[in-house]
């Protein structure tokens, strides 16, 4: 049962005052309109942090222009700006949703720098979160992935945070009727081509049995504390197994560790070298599960991954570079590890 503490906009906020600029995502849906009358309330009771409010046009639906036009006449009457988005080019044949995903936060991130908004806020709630770690677990995703949706995260295009992950989407639209907010209904989120549609529809059956919004939480927070502990151990493999040639690791300093902890850092050091972690993790899995092998015959390894190529010398010596093929146009390494380790970019 919620209190009225639960939606209190200090106790949602806590922890982004300092921010010197905060860039609101609002679609025209009760989520994103509550994080906007939220975060209004939270800057107006004394935050002071600047709010900005952007919509993404995909263009995917004749009226998205509209209501996109329509969320900017909603912002101005609260007193914030707004900018609409739109994703250009040629749109995809298949995996529009996945494509459309990558665009959005493509363009939130690159607005989000040319403003002076040092994070992007999302409406994610609980429910989301709910759904995230069912997709993640049918699709075998790692423990990181099954750790949910993080408050605060950072991802290679910028920082995202989310406000409302605690609060179940009912308390969202309930919030926006009592403030007379209007708000539009995604046909996408009952389409049944879509797998979150899908797994929204077993919602009712799934919690049933069990797999509660509250006990999904309480997994994946125990997921994560797990995913901290592996995440420490393994940068602080990474710091002993550093020589000094950039990109050569010393595999002997830290023999016996365990393969959950190698894993990670093999993915941090291929980060390093190619801009991120390689996408798939069970081919991750394999290369490390090899180079332990290899490192305890005394053998020579050779193997590419994720646009490096890796070489493990009889001494235990691991050299990476980034493939020749691959040099041009090498991105920034995001400060956490995403894919199957942090989770993909939100939908």
């Amino acid at each position: 049962m919620l209190t009225p503490d639960d939606l209190d906009p200090g106790r949602l906020f806590a922890g982004f005052e300092k921010l010197s600029g905060l860039l609101i995502a609002v679609s025209g849906g009760p989520d994103s309109l509550a994080l906007t009358r939220l975060a209004w309330r939270w800057r107006d009771a004394g935050a002071g942090v600047a709010l900005h409010i952007a919509t993404v046009d995909h263009g995917l639906r004749p009226d998205s222009r509209a209501e996109a036009e329509q969320v900017g006449r909603w912002a101005r009457g609260l007193g914030l700006d707004h900018a609409i988005l739109p994703w250009r080019g040629e749109r995809p044949r298949t995996g529009v949703q996945e494509k459309a995903r990558a665009a959005r936060y493509a363009l939130l991130f690159d607005h989000a720098r040319a403003i002076g908004a040092v994070a992007v806020a999302t409406a994610h709630h609980a429910d989301d979160q709910w759904e995230t770690i069912l997709i993640r677990l049918a699709r075998g995703s790692g423990i990181s992935g099954l750790s949910g949706m993080a408050r605060d995260q950072m991802f290679a295009g910028g920082r995202l945070v989310r406000p409302l992950l605690g609060l179940p989407k009912q308390a969202l639209i309930d919030f926006c009727r009592r403030e007379g907010q209007d708000f539009f209904d995604d046909p996408a989120n009952s389409n049944p081509l879509f797998a979150r549609a899908r797994w929204r529809a077993l919602g009712p059956a799934l919690q049933g049995l069990g797999l509660t919004a509250d006990r999904l939480t309480t997994f994946a927070g125990r997921a994560r504390k797990a995913e901290e502990a592996i995440e420490a151990a393994a940068r602080g493999f990474l710091a002993g197994a550093a020589t000094l040639e950039p990109d050569v690791y010393d595999l002997r300093q830290n023999e016996g560790a365990p393969l959950a902890v190698f894993e990670r850092f093999l993915a941090l050091a291929l980060a390093r070298v190619a801009g991120a972690p390689p996408a798939r993790l069970e081919r991750l899995e394999a290369l490390a599960k090899n180079l332990q092998m290899a490192r305890q015959n005394g053998e020579i390894l050779r193997a590419t991954l994720g646009g490096c190529a890796a070489r493990l010398d009889a001494r235990g010596l691991l050299t990476l570079r980034r493939e020749k093929a691959r040099r041009r146009g090498l991105s920034v390494a995001s400060a956490s590890i995403t894919g199957d380790f942090g989770g993909p970019l939100p939908d």
